[in-house]
């Protein structure tokens, strides 16, 4: 099943996959692309183009499992859209220590 999560693990890693995964699994998720048309664009078996697209997803999430890279980018998110609701309702000083901790949490 597609997800935005897979979109942003292959805008985050894609660029580790080979070729043929990345392109593979950039017709799936991007151009919504059946495995019978990507088998078609890729000039391979339609059980060649499941298994490319299955591997590659794969291989993004055991990235994702050892980098952490969308998880953390989606907890930044998180606290920059909590400091903007907090800055609407005119709360300043709590704004403050969010933006104060996220960039903490950035500097390391």
């Amino acid at each position: 099943m597609k997800s935005v999560e897979d979109l942003m693990l292959l805008d985050f890693y894609g660029n580790l996959l080979t070729d043929k995964m990345r392109d593979a699994l950039d017709l799936y998720l991007n151009d919504d692309l059946s495995v019978s048309e990507i088998a078609a664009e890729c000039d391979i078996s339609r059980q060649g183009a499941h298994d490319t697209v299955k591997r590659a997803l794969q291989q993004l999430k055991s990235y994702e499992d050892k980098l952490g890279l969308v998880a953390r980018f989606s907890q930044q998110k998180r606290s920059v859209e909590e400091a903007v609701k907090l800055i609407d309702s005119n709360e300043i000083d709590k704004a403050r220590e969010v933006l104060l901790d996220l960039r903490n949490e950035i500097e390391g």
